[in-house]
């Protein structure tokens, strides 16, 4: 095929390799280079590119519909100064009515799974209490679309949208209460969705829950202490960071158990969680810079994954944090221990960590990220091709609807990640599973509202959101058509077949 960037060669080459190197399990992910075997089950580590997820405040819209109770991010976003562009939540690009348009764009891209998330306070708009069946119904109408279109849904239980009444009524999930409603709500959507939903993630990101909510206070529910409260009337930035990511673990935990004992034999599915990463490298080989960057690992990733596969804490933040971290009991972290079908990854970029004695930061802060402990962070070149391949573009009125649809750097950026993919598989013996494309749609993506395009299809905010598709669109449709025509000529031949990957890109709401 050619894609008009001088990448067709490249990407034949690129997809018959798929065909001779990966292998497939039927979950979609690429496996971590250590997969560490938990109570003789290997866990699989699972990759999706790019945000951490779309969840239904940044597509759905439609806030006050149907029963839907308000979240902390309805609140948030309406508070002055908190969105950059002075934006809201409350139609985004309403997906709400719109959500058999956009499976229709899906099936014609010829893709195969959709990644999306259950707002609870669409369900319970409380957070407690009596089950919203309209809320209900909407959601078994879009499993049901999806289904009917031939699309896998995967679905996230919560993407940072926790009902406004659980944080007023004890500050969510910063007291214990929280692990038995969430738990509730959890179990209750695997019983009205569990017949159809066969791959479930309870957390989506839960770092980002417990350090931009908590920490930095630029995510809902906007809680920190830096700067003395100058940009947050309450939190603590020191301890409420570690409260919070400690009852995610066990929330997560409790409801994967109630999972596995009650609903997994008879619904066939797998419950996981996704947790998003930043790589670290080393500035140089000396001790110091080495240690720094396990460090800088152990407080991104080991926070949440070291618990899960170990049942503790990684040792660098029981050292460092003392006291202000949260310990588990015997009970608890037997529970947590392998608490887990598959790891799901949001990769976003790489740093150089190196040792930084003065660590002036925490000195002024006084906040989780000094914690890691004498570290500073410097972009490589891998950040500024991030940022260079376009998967977010800017989002401005002085680009012509023309203009904005040639996004041949996304283009570039997707063939490249899928190369990069591939060598993982052949050099590093990484059991590639599929590709979650974020995103389908440009949308209201958080603390920068509009401001940012991440979507295959531009949407026109000033013109009853029509959706148009961008050239990437294009060149995903191609791509994946040419994986459905090589796959039948494998069936006619009569030759083994192996699943090629390009036929398991997936997008993600």
């Amino acid at each position: 095929m050619e894609s008009g960037l001088g990448l067709g060669r490249r990407t034949e080459e690129m997809r018959r390799e798929w065909r001779e190197e990966a292998t497939w399990e039927g979950v979609v992910g690429v496996g971590l280079k250590v997969k560490p075997t938990v109570e003789g089950r290997e866990v699989v580590g699972v990759v999706r590119r790019e945000r951490g997820g779309g969840g239904g405040v940044e597509y759905e819209g439609a806030v006050k519909e149907d029963g839907r109770g308000p979240t902390i991010w309805d609140v948030f976003s309406h508070t002055f100064g908190k969105i950059s562009d002075f934006s809201n939540a409350d139609v985004t690009v309403d997906q709400y009515h719109r959500f058999p348009e956009d499976i229709q764009l899906m099936k014609d891209m010829g893709m195969d799974a959709y990644r999306l998330s259950i707002a609870w306070s669409r369900i319970f708009p409380n957070g407690t209490g009596e089950i919203n069946q309209a809320g209900v119904d909407y959601y078994n109408s879009v499993i049901d679309a999806l289904l009917a279109a031939g699309i896998e849904p995967y679905v996230a239980i919560y993407h940072w949208d926790l009902p406004q009444a659980l944080e007023d009524r004890y500050n969510g999930w910063l007291d214990p209460q929280i692990i038995l409603d969430f738990t509730t709500y959890a179990e209750t959507c695997f019983e009205k969705f569990g017949d159809r939903v066969k791959h479930w993630t309870t957390f989506n990101e839960p770092h980002t829950i417990s350090t931009q909510g908590y920490d930095t206070g630029l995510f809902a529910p906007g809680r920190c202490s830096i700067l003395l409260h100058l940009f947050c009337k309450a939190g603590n930035s020191a301890t409420e960071p570690y409260i919070v990511g400690h009852n995610v673990l066990l929330a997560h935990a409790t409801v994967a158990d109630i999972y596995r004992t009650k609903y997994k034999q008879k619904q066939h599915g797998s419950l996981g969680i996704s947790l998003n990463v930043i790589w670290y490298e080393p500035a140089t080989n000396s001790t110091e810079d080495i240690e720094a960057t396990q460090r800088a690992q152990d407080f991104q990733l080991g926070w949440f994954l070291d618990p899960l596969i170990f049942g503790d804490y990684p040792s660098s933040m029981i050292d460092r944090v003392g006291s202000r971290l949260p310990r588990f009991t015997k009970a608890e972290s037997a529970l947590l221990k392998g608490s887990l079908d598959f790891v799901g990854i949001n990769h976003y970029t790489t740093f150089y960590a190196w040792h930084n004695t003065t660590n002036i930061a925490g000195v002024l802060l006084n906040d989780t990220t000094s914690d890691s402990g004498a570290i500073t962070l410097r972009n490589i070149q891998k950040f500024e091709a991030h940022r260079t391949q376009g998967m977010d573009d800017p989002n401005s009125p002085l680009i012509p609807l023309k203009s904005a649809l040639k996004d041949e750097k996304r283009i570039k950026y997707h063939n490249d990640y899928l190369s990069n993919l591939l060598a993982s598989i052949k050099e590093d013996g990484c059991n590639v599973k599929g590709y979650f494309v974020w995103s389908l749609l440009d949308n209201w993506e958080w603390s920068v509202g509009f401001g940012s395009r991440f979507g295959l299809y531009f949407v026109d905010y000033h013109d009853k959101l029509k959706r148009y598709p961008k050239d990437s669109v294009k060149w995903f449709k191609t791509f994946l058509a040419s994986e459905e025509e090589n796959q039948q000529r494998d069936i006619q031949t009569h030759q083994p077949q192996i699943e090629p990957q390009l036929s398991h890109v997936h997008v993600e709401l």
